[in-house]
């Protein structure tokens, strides 16, 4: 039996490209209840808790019997979210604690799996997150992907917004390709309060990346590949979230062809 930990889903009603997404609902539930529902099926997950700082978003949760926290509006990122979520469910200090996602209504239950798997198996490890190859026509030197560069050793050197590892004399290497960062976390709950408090860091800032705050200040990173997570994306525009709808709608009728 994988080890046990409360998965939660920071859900802030206010996004800049695309407004209120977690509320969207032309699927027939709002999209972060798709995000809970994909993470109730994670083996590791005891639990699944949306935190917010709507009433609006617990009321379109409430058909749904999803356990919802609601949080202060002031939270400067999903961390300092999650941090006072954990205090109101007074996790001890030992608990697992997985920040998923709100706004990734498809993200495979193995990727949180991963990220548990990633925080204790790696020794010394604070923080456990996931990597996955590029898919086919994502854009290494794309910006709004993230990178990361693994060690030998399952752990995290760096993450970047720039295309990362360089290959100077331009012949790719075979174990040195770019990796696209998944944004899930596991942390203890312990920790967890003692990152959200810690100062922001030069590069944090430069990249806009929040964990690389951890990397500057010495903390170690486990990084857990899954390849079930190659071609994940959040949904941040207009566009995305209908090709979200016309996926499902897809599913859905194949649904009913099969029962047919």
């Amino acid at each position: 039996m994988p080890p046990r930990a409360t998965v939660i889903v920071p859900a802030r009603l206010a996004s800049t490209r695309l407004p209120e997404k977690v509320l969207l609902s032309r699927t027939g539930k709002p999209m972060v209840q798709h995000v809970v529902e994909q993470a109730l099926r994670a083996q590791c997950a005891a639990s699944v808790v949306v935190a917010t700082d709507s009433q609006r978003v617990i009321d379109a949760l409430a058909p749904f019997n999803t356990r919802c926290i609601l949080t202060r509006p002031d939270h400067p990122n999903g961390t300092s979210r999650l941090a006072q979520a954990a205090a109101i469910l007074a996790l001890a200090p030992g608990d697992i604690v997985v920040n998923a996602q709100g706004d990734e209504p498809e993200m495979p239950p193995a990727v949180i799996d991963a990220a548990v798997d990633a925080l204790l198996q790696t020794p010394h490890a604070s923080i456990g997150t996931v990597c996955t190859p590029f898919a086919p026509g994502e854009d290494p030197a794309n910006p709004n992907i993230v990178k990361v560069v693994p060690s030998q050793l399952a752990t995290a050197l760096y993450f970047s917004r720039a295309h990362v590892p360089f290959c100077r004399d331009g012949t790719p290497q075979a174990n040195a390709q770019p990796l696209r960062h998944v944004g899930v976390y596991a942390y203890r709950a312990g920790f967890l309060h003692t990152y959200a408090n810690l100062p922001s860091t030069p590069l944090e800032i430069c990249e806009s990346l929040e964990q690389l705050r951890a990397l500057e200040l010495g903390y170690t990173i486990g990084l857990a590949r899954c390849d079930q997570a190659k071609g994940l994306t959040g949904i941040d525009t207009a566009e995305q979230y209908e090709e979200f709808v016309a996926r499902c709608g897809a599913k859905r009728q194949e649904g009913i062809g099969n029962r047919q």
